[in-house]
């Protein structure tokens, strides 16, 4: 049985070598580790490799070992945890309270409810904006062409208590390699257009790529890379990758 820390140090090897491939630093890309239906002592065994950055699916899962792991988001490393699930706007205040981050962030009621608690919690939290780049009905996130979009984008500036970084996608299940690097790119080309019409927003993140497709999303541009099976082994089935 392998360990955490082998299928890490593999993982590593497969980032930098899809770094190579079109001339980028392995600084360029951040590895967020999913830890959705793992316990906090999983998370703390992945801590202790050096990682820094976790990703969680629900709120009312991550209330369950919040408790546990708050010692390591206070030490010398701290750790972050981001909200990359979909978020009912009544679960809004919980998650500002729990996370450091949500992004997922695919509506203006959802943005003004988490503006509303972040002012309540004295706190600037930071979002992406999950955008819908598949034909998938179970995809949550905006369209990017919507009015919606535009209206959020138009907006975020005046939420200050929210603090923009960037934009979130994933890419369809079990099609052409060629259908996968196409929603890739459209994320990217969606950012650039949108980082020229905005200039007061932050869109330097692009969240993109999990277990099987994070090589095509790294040659592709992304930011960071969210990261489960292939660092945790098979999870029970459920419905979601990563």
């Amino acid at each position: 049985m392998t360990t955490l820390a082998d299928n890490l140090e593999r993982l590593e090897e497969a980032i930098e070598a899809a770094c190579r491939r079109v001339g980028r630093g392995r600084g360029e890309v951040e590895l967020m580790a999913v830890t959705k239906t793992f316990p906090a002592a999983t998370v703390a065994e992945a801590a202790a490799l050096g990682l820094t950055l976790f990703g969680e699916n629900r709120v009312q899962e991550f209330a369950g070992k919040a408790a546990e792991l708050e010692p390591l988001r206070k030490g010398a490393q701290p750790i972050r945890m981001h909200l990359i699930g979909h978020l009912q706007s009544n679960k809004a205040a919980r998650a500002v309270e729990l996370f450091d981050a949500v992004d997922s962030l695919d509506s203006l009621r959802l943005a003004e409810r988490l503006n509303e608690a972040a002012a309540k919690c004295g706190k600037r939290l930071q979002v992406l904006i999950e955008v819908k780049l598949s034909p998938e009905e179970s995809k949550s996130g905006l369209k990017p062409d919507s009015a919606e979009a535009a209206e959020l984008l138009e907006r975020l500036p005046e939420l200050e208590h929210l603090q923009m970084r960037g934009l979130m996608t994933i890419a369809p299940l079990d099609v052409a390699e060629a259908e996968t690097r196409a929603c890739f790119r459209g994320l990217r080309e969606w950012r650039d257009r949108w980082a020229k019409a905005h200039p007061r927003l932050s869109l330097e993140t692009l969240s993109m790529g999990m277990s099987e497709d994070f090589a095509l999303a790294i040659e592709a541009g992304a930011t960071r890379i969210r990261v489960g099976t292939a660092l945790f082994g098979e999870r029970a089935a459920n419905g979601e990758r990563d």
